[in-house]
């Protein structure tokens, strides 16, 4: 695979200045932040945040045509000790993480009828993950949901969507001060099914977030995970496996800001691609405010292209206000199937078919062992070996 940029950045040297002079405005978004949708105009496709997306595909989710229905079943297994609650919009928890960037996420701030709030108390260690199933039985739906836990808590919270259904939601993770959460989101949708969501993370001071996103079905599926710091000492670490087959559209577009000193970041997302039309898109941005001396960051995007007439889309933006930093970096690298790790194992006697999938699963396999959700990682394998079946 050839390289696309790969940038180490030291404390106060011309790099880091080369790196913010000639970084996009990618962080930057068309309009300000807000919980109206009157603030957003329409998209057209030229904006930077939607020059990659089928706005036709989206099903009127960008444009106010799409009427929610009843088509949307959640339910909440959690352990014991943890409250679960449906709120309203005026609960001083919603949008707390952060606010709609976009014209999508604003209409699905403006149109749910409740909230889904899962709260783990202070001080409460879970040994069993919190499980949030979404299920799309057709038809529009509108959500949000916020996961909160308390100071010293630590949670796996999984998030499975499965079925049919348009969908455009918020979801906010809120993490108080010495928390640690780990969250996996999981889009196993059907194939006609569009999902849009803006996922938003606060970290507290020296508190540590992993989230996993997975995806694998739907027509159209567009996440943006942004992730900002309430404290010092935060961590966040944001890992992405997707898997794109022909005539599938998923987007995945990152945003972490660096706002307050002395926090790290570390950003890896692979995907694999088949098929005619299949199109990935990753965008990893990062901002290192000019108050956010001592970050650590780094982020990594790799696509492995499978047969012809797939396209992948990525996009590393490192955006640096201030020259007192640990590291800063980003790569990405998109490249065809390696003949040569195929032959290697064929003439130790392994059949190409099996040579081919153990090679893709050797892509992912980094990733998928670091979920630490038994079930979910045996899901995944499992998955990708039905996927491959259809190219080898």
């Amino acid at each position: 695979m050839a390289e696309a940029q790969n940038i180490p950045v030291g404390s106060t040297t011309a790099g880091q200045i080369a790196v913010a002079a000639e970084s996009t405005v990618a962080t930057r978004m068309s309009a300000p932040p807000s919980f109206d949708v009157q603030d957003f105009p329409v998209p057209h496709g030229r904006e930077e945040e939607w020059r990659f997306t089928p706005l036709e595909r989206l099903r009127g989710l960008h444009d106010g045509t799409a009427v929610a229905g009843d088509g949307l079943k959640i339910t909440v297994d959690a352990p014991e000790g943890v409250v679960v609650e449906l709120v309203g919009r005026d609960d001083a928890r919603i949008g707390k993480a952060g606010t709609p960037v976009d014209r999508v996420a604003a209409q699905a701030y403006s149109a749910f009828e409740k909230a889904g709030v899962v709260t783990v108390p202070k001080e409460t260690v879970l040994t069993e993950p919190i499980r949030i199933a979404v299920h799309g039985e057709g038809g529009v739906a509108y959500g949000h949901q916020v996961v909160e836990l308390g100071a010293f808590a630590e949670a796996v919270v999984v998030i499975d969507h499965t079925g049919d259904a348009v969908l455009a939601a918020n979801v906010d993770y809120i993490l108080g001060d010495g928390a640690k959460l780990t969250v996996v989101s999981v889009q196993d949708w059907d194939d006609k099914a569009v999902h849009v969501a803006q996922h938003n993370a606060l970290i507290g001071r020296d508190a540590t977030f992993k989230s996993f996103v997975v995806t694998f079905g739907g027509d159209l599926v567009r996440l943006h995970p942004r992730v900002a710091y309430a404290g010092t000492g935060g961590e966040a670490e944001l890992f992405g496996l997707y898997f794109t087959d022909a005539g599938q559209h998923q987007e995945h577009r990152l945003l972490v800001d660096h706002n307050t000193p002395h926090c790290k970041s570390n950003v890896a997302y692979k995907g694999a691609l088949q098929g005619e039309g299949a199109h990935a898109v990753w965008i990893g941005d990062v901002l290192i405010e000019a108050t956010a001396e001592g970050t650590d960051t780094y982020e990594m995007n790799r696509n492995l292209v499978l047969t012809d007439g797939a396209r992948v889309d990525s996009v590393p933006n490192l955006e640096i206000e201030t020259g007192e930093i640990v590291g800063a970096g980003h790569a990405s690298a998109t490249g065809r199937f390696d003949d040569e790790q195929l032959f290697y194992l064929m003439a130790r006697g392994i059949p190409a078919e099996e040579a081919r999938r153990l090679v893709v699963r050797g892509f992912f396999a980094e990733l998928v062992q670091q979920i630490g959700v038994d079930d979910i990682q045996e899901r995944l394998l499992v998955k990708i070996d039905e996927e491959l079946e259809a190219s080898v």
